[in-house]
């Protein structure tokens, strides 16, 4: 095994939505791994704190202003991209939201606007950079999927069917454009120890766990939250020449959840 397989030297990696979170820990691996790093964000306001807090890492980030639902508005910051930085080796569909509302509470307008976000948007952004990919011979397209790509739970059905197509779209490109040495895949995150999941785990006045922390402990075998360094490995593996005959998967980062059916009462 050659461990330069696993180097991002020379590659320039655009990780969407990396200002913070799961995509700025993507970003921080890719950048230790020797890729050039570029991101977006839907406003400057975020654009700025995430160009701070790779200034502060030491990594030289190439950050944009960009909603990734806008067609035109991708397709412009992809020929920006590779005038200013040059052409993206390395697309990281991580932007994402989601949207905890029973389904008969749900508007068809906050369903779209999730689908909208989820899964038109890494469809709009790989689109923009395939064509480049093709023409340069290679390249890595990896989808931030969710163990809501294979689960349904209350409240996120909006969410769990995004995610469910994107698995599909993630297979999809691989199969169209596998010939041409692109490499789709996914990583499926658990549950992720980040400030948006911080009230989750938060001591209750008695001193116990939250509920919610109590029931993902107990359904995870690893008896712990992730962390976003815990997708580093699988983010840096994805990217590099190392998993160039993998093709279509969906890496599930979840302490054991999918493959555990819970403890009897």
């Amino acid at each position: 095994m050659n461990m330069n397989d696993f180097s991002l030297q020379g590659k320039i990696a655009w990780i969407t939505g990396a200002s913070y979170g799961i995509g700025f820990a993507i970003a921080e691996a890719y950048a230790a791994a020797g890729a050039t790093i570029v991101f977006n964000d839907i406003n400057q306001e975020l654009v700025d704190k995430g160009l701070k807090a790779y200034a502060e890492k030491n990594i030289r980030a190439h950050g944009y202003v960009c909603d990734v639902t806008n067609e035109e508005a991708v397709q412009e910051l992809v020929k920006k991209i590779e005038a200013e930085v040059g052409v993206v080796d390395i697309l990281v569909n991580n932007a994402g939201i989601i949207r905890r509302i029973p389904m008969i509470e749900m508007s068809a307008a906050e369903f779209r606007k999730v689908i909208d976000v989820d899964l038109n948007a890494p469809f709009i952004c790989a689109k923009a950079v395939i064509p480049a990919m093709i023409k340069k011979g290679h390249g890595k397209i990896i989808n931030i999927c969710s163990m809501m790509s294979e689960l349904g739970r209350e409240t996120v059905s909006a969410y769990a069917a995004a995610k469910g197509g994107l698995k599909m779209l993630t297979r999809n490109i691989c199969s169209e454009y596998g010939e041409h040495n692109i490499q789709c895949n996914g990583i499926g995150p658990g549950y992720i120890a980040t400030p948006q999941t911080a009230p989750l785990r938060e001591k209750q006045p008695d001193g116990s766990r939250h509920p919610f922390d109590q029931f993902i402990i107990a359904k995870t075998p690893a008896a712990r939250w992730g962390s976003p360094e815990d997708l580093q490995g699988p983010a840096v593996f994805l990217a590099s020449d190392a998993s160039n005959f993998v093709n279509g998967h969906i890496l599930y980062v979840d302490g054991g959840i999918l493959a555990y059916i819970g403890k009897q009462p």
